[in-house]
């Protein structure tokens, strides 16, 4: 039970937090991962090495702490967490490792004169209460998931079906489950979670869902990334007829019904979510202005599919900008408030999402706000671990 002094003294820790907290959850992962292997395969290790994923958590904690009495200033952080937790199957038997280390990394980082056993105290009633609560919610989510049509809980073997290069550097995969029984509806932008071994070694991750669940079979589209352990075994390693283990679809980044305007702008393999949340409006009469960013054409994936429908559909209209020079760009260079302002024509009032790397996400984010779009119509997911856009 959360007491109000122990409410008063996580929030105290705010400070330490602020400053410090990126070095307490790098010394925290450093330790769960090296005494504790089997919770490895939910990491990705090169979030990792990178510090992204410390970053993220530091600010998750940060935030838990800095809203403790009012878990709902949280905004969709808590969403996004379960989600990303129910996409790798984190179960209640992983929360009590995750809070030993939390405490001992506090302990040790901060050192016994700041971490008192009242403070310790203190974090641990906190954590149990945020346990409980994703706990709770992650378990609706998977009960839920059972009982629909072409449900599934945990694991569920898949073959590879198809593959296809769609770019220089992006190939898809076509995947249909081995026991032929139908598979679970999801909703346009929601992604998928991969079980694979790789030289022996389990790994966990997380692809977004690049077309609509149609004929009983599942799609990704993975851009190989240099070093990427998953990426390059999914291009080069897996064939056609291989079996791997898919978690149920996941994921709160969803096209919203609306009959406004929508747009939807995307930077490299940023367009996946976009693809399928594009054949969903496109069942519907919104006008829809597709916005792609890529560094030349051969790096385009999709472009032809694309203009197919853009002949189908009038409601469809769709810019290209390139880095490079290349007569198929409507725009080369980056992509600027003038440029997206021209292309959003005189609506304001519109429903953007939009995804890419970091850098390019925040740009977006501040044209949109300066074009005049709703900031609560402005909406955007990441791929990896959350990043402040500001």
């Amino acid at each position: 039970m959360l007491t109000a002094q122990d409410r008063a003294i996580v929030k105290s820790t705010v400070p330490l937090l602020e400053s410090g907290g990126e070095a307490l959850m790098t010394h925290f992962y450093q330790m769960m991962l090296t005494e504790y292997p089997q919770v490895r395969p939910l990491f990705n290790q090169a979030n990792q090495a990178s510090g992204a994923q410390p970053r993220a958590l530091a600010n998750g904690v940060l935030m838990y702490a800095r809203h403790i009495d009012q878990l709902d200033q949280l905004g969709d952080l808590v969403a996004r967490i379960i989600n990303k937790h129910v996409a790798l199957q984190i179960l209640p038997e992983h929360y009590p490792i995750v809070g030993s280390c939390l405490l001992r990394a506090i302990e040790e980082v901060l050192g016994s004169d700041i971490a008192t056993p009242q403070v310790l105290a203190a974090w641990g009633a906190a954590y149990n209460q945020l346990a409980d609560i994703l706990i709770g919610a992650e378990a609706a989510i998977y009960d839920e998931k059972a009982a629909a049509p072409g449900g599934w809980r945990g694991a569920r073997a898949f073959k590879l079906a198809a593959k296809i290069e769609e770019s220089a550097e992006i190939t898809s995969f076509y995947f249909r489950p081995v026991d032929q029984q139908p598979i679970l509806e999801f909703e346009p932008g929601q992604y998928i979670g991969l079980k694979l071994n790789i030289d022996g070694e389990e790994v966990r991750r997380n692809y977004s869902l690049s077309a609509l669940a149609q004929v009983g079979r599942y799609r990704i589209s993975v851009k190989r990334e240099a070093g990427g352990v998953v990426s390059n075994f999914l291009h080069d390693r897996l064939q056609v007829g291989d079996i791997v283990d898919l978690f149920p679809p996941a994921g709160e980044f969803t096209l919203t019904p609306s009959d406004k305007p929508l747009v939807l702008i995307s930077g490299g393999v940023g367009i996946t979510p976009t693809l399928s949340m594009l054949e969903a409006a496109l069942a519907t009469q919104r006008p829809i202005r597709f916005i792609h960013c890529a560094r030349n054409a051969r790096a385009h994936a999709f472009r032809g599919w694309i203009e197919e429908l853009a002949a189908q559909h009038p409601q469809l209209q769709r810019f290209y900008c390139y880095e490079e020079a290349d007569p198929l760009a409507d725009h080369v260079g980056l992509l600027t408030e003038e440029v997206l302002g021209g292309w959003l024509g005189q609506e304001r009032d519109v429903d953007a999402y939009f995804l890419g790397p970091i850098g390019f996400m925040g740009a977006v984010k501040r044209q949109l706000k300066a074009l005049g779009v709703p900031e609560q119509q402005s909406r955007y997911e990441f791929f990896g671990p959350a990043a402040a856009l500001e």
